[in-house]
This record gives structure tokens, C-alpha cells and sequence, in this order.
């Protein structure tokens, strides 16, 4: 037979076990009951968009990175346990004082699509013009583009915009030899904007976004040798000459490599804005290598005067941040795949060039 003391083991045993149990139920259940409720008091509203197609692992993210669930694993679960995953695409206005339960009924159901919401997709590398064309199609002529450029050029606007965006330099961008002088600066996203919006709150839109960007920067940004407009410009360069964020790296290296040793960019993406509206093809950028412009690298030393596009953030990133090699030259198929080959020497990229069919 056991002995007292076995048998009070056992028990003691079983008893941290129950105790185990316990109190990984009652953490399991405030794990749960923290995750079911609101990240805020209602006071944030947020305008939240689900794409058709997007699945519930999507649009689960998305909650979360917009703040309005604390935890996307919980969410996932009951979604599928109280089968609320049939989302409706669209646009709803959500806010941080909404349950997960709460926000999961509100967008299965399309009586609460927000039927004003007007959405402007701005890609990277668009020109301002572009983006301005596409905000007066959105507004069905509200605005229109000449309007739209107008205060993007207007020198008392931008002094105004100033008092509220560190980035924004006045003496920077107070150049008669720019296109747009808020070119640069209309930062690449998707944005949700309202029917009643002014070309003011469409554009503070923008900028704040690239005040996010900025911000997340800020210490990279200090520590360049460059200013912000600089920094931009560089990136607009590099943003129109790569596509993948490697490449971006490696070009924005070898530019840097370029001005340390005072040579020439001699890029032909600016000869591209240059052309401004008689751009038409890629090949023209390659053939007009002497037009007379501030923005022409190849005439020019230094940054092209300003920017050439809006960057993104990689572009911006590989800027602040370029990878570091010995090569000055680069060259990309661009009657190919658009690979882009890079050499130490003028020799062998003129070879390279050559062999792509790229003029000189």
C-alpha cells in the first residue's frame, strides 16, 4: 500500500496541476476578452477599405495595422467560429471604440458602406500633373488640373503649408525653373478622400502621409548631407531608373559614388521630365541627351533642380541608405526585361550599352 507521504505527493501533484489548468484557463480567457474588445474609446474614426478578393487573413491584417483590433489571432478564430467572413468590398467609417464583434457585423453589411468616399490610387513614379489629372477626373471636373497645379505652384500657398510640415522648406522650393513645386512631395498611397474636400485638405492628405514617412526617417534625414529636397530629388531619380528595391540600393550607390567624385549623373530619366510634355516614349529620353534644361543631368552637374516624380518610400530609403560598391555606371534593358547591368568602367558599360541597343 502507499504511504502517507506518496500519497500526499500525489496530491500535492494534482493539486499544481488544477492550479495549472486554472490559471491558464482564467489567462486563456483574459487573453480573449482583451482581444474581443475596443483598442480605443470611440474617439478615432477610421476610414477602413476591403478590396474584392481580399481574404480574412487581409483584411484581419489590415485591422490590425490600423489599430482596431489588439489581436489578429483571436479575431481569426472567432471570425471562423461565428462564421463572420463574408466581408463586403467596399469603404466603411469604423472607430477604435467598436468590439471585434462589432466591427466583423458592421463590415458584412453593405448598408453601411460609406457611399461618399471617392479613392485616389497614386502610384510610385507618378508625375504631378498625372496625380492632378486623376484628382479632377475623380471629381468629375470639380477641380480642374490647370487649378489643381496652380496652388501646387503658388509660392503663398506653399509658405502656408510650411507652418505646418517640417519638411517643407519655402527658400527650397521658391525656384522659378520648377514644373511643380510641390512635385516630390505628393507621397505614393491610396487615399479615401470625401466629395466635399478642397484641393487644400486633398493635398494636406498627401503631405501627411509623407510626414509618416518622414518622421519614420527623421534620424536618416539628419544625418545625410543632403537637404530634404535633395534627398527627393536623388530618390525621383533613382525611383524612375529601378523598380526593385535592390536595384533602387545599388543605383542610389553608385549616383552617390558619381557626386563624391564630381562626375556627371548623366541620367537619362531626367532628360525625360525635361521633355516634360513632348515625353512620349522612353527612346526620346535616349535621343535628346542636349536638351537645354536645369533638369537635364547630362548637361548639368550635380541633382537635376528639383524632383523629377513622386518616390516611394524604397526609393527614398535606398537615397538615405545606398549600398555601397565601385561601380559608376549603370544600364538598364529597357527594350528587354528591364534588367539592369552595372560596370566599374566607361568601357564596359559602353559594351553593355551596345549590347542592348541603348544609345550613347
Amino acid at each position: 500500500m502507499p504511504t502517507r507521504r506518496k500519497v500526499n505527493s500525489v496530491r500535492v501533484v494534482l493539486l499544481v496541476v488544477v492550479c495549472v489548468l486554472i490559471i491558464a484557463g482564467l489567462a486563456g480567457v483574459f487573453v480573449v476578452k482583451n482581444g474581443m474588445a475596443s483598442t480605443g474609446n470611440g474617439d478615432k474614426n477610421i476610414v477602413f477599405t476591403i478590396e474584392s478578393g481580399d481574404t480574412l487573413d487581409k483584411v484581419v491584417q489590415d485591422l490590425e495595422e490600423d489599430h482596431l483590433i489588439s489581436n489578429a489571432t483571436v479575431t481569426k478564430v472567432y471570425a471562423k467560429a461565428s462564421h463572420n467572413t463574408n466581408f463586403v468590398a467596399g469603404t466603411f467609417e469604423l472607430n477604435d471604440g467598436m468590439s471585434v464583434k462589432e466591427i466583423l457585423s458592421y463590415i458584412q453589411d453593405s448598408t453601411k458602406l460609406k457611399k461618399d468616399t471617392l479613392i485616389l490610387k497614386v502610384p510610385e513614379g507618378k508625375w504631378a500633373k498625372e496625380i492632378a489629372d486623376e484628382i479632377s477626373n475623380l471629381y468629375d471636373g470639380k477641380f480642374s488640373s490647370e487649378e489643381i497645379l496652380n496652388q501646387w505652384n503658388d509660392i503663398s500657398y506653399i509658405q502656408k503649408l510650411a507652418k505646418d510640415y517640417s519638411f517643407i522648406h519655402v527658400d527650397d522650393l521658391n525656384n522659378s525653373n520648377y514644373k511643380v513645386k510641390l512635385e516630390g512631395y505628393l507621397f505614393p498611397d491610396t487615399y479615401y478622400l470625401e466629395k466635399e474636400d478642397s484641393i487644400d485638405e486633398i493635398t494636406r492628405i498627401m503631405l501627411d502621409r509623407f510626414e509618416v514617412m518622414y518622421k519614420e526617417n527623421k534620424e536618416l534625414f539628419s544625418k545625410s548631407d543632403y537637404s530634404v529636397q535633395q534627398v527627393i530629388s536623388l530618390a525621383s531619380v533613382v525611383q524612375f531608373e529601378a523598380s526593385s528595391k535592390e536595384d533602387m540600393e545599388t543605383i542610389a550607390g553608385i549616383f552617390h559614388n558619381r557626386l563624391e567624385q564630381n562626375m556627371k549623373l548623366q541620367s537619362s530619366v531626367t532628360v525625360c521630365y525635361a521633355l516634360y510634355d513632348d515625353f512620349k516614349d522612353p527612346q526620346d529620353c535616349e535621343t535628346n541627351p542636349e536638351i537645354d534644361s536645369p533638369y537635364n543631368t547630362y548637361l548639368h552637374e550635380g541633382l537635376p533642380v528639383g524632383p523629377i516624380l513622386n518616390p516611394g518610400d524604397d526609393a527614398i530609403k535606398a537615397v538615405l541608405s545606398p549600398k555601397k560598391t565601385e561601380y559608376l555606371f549603370f544600364a538598364a534593358d529597357i527594350y528587354g526585361d528591364g534588367k539592369v547591368y552595372y560596370s566599374k568602367t566607361y568601357e564596359e558599360h559602353q559594351q553593355i550599352c551596345e549590347k542592348l541597343g541603348l544609345n550613347l
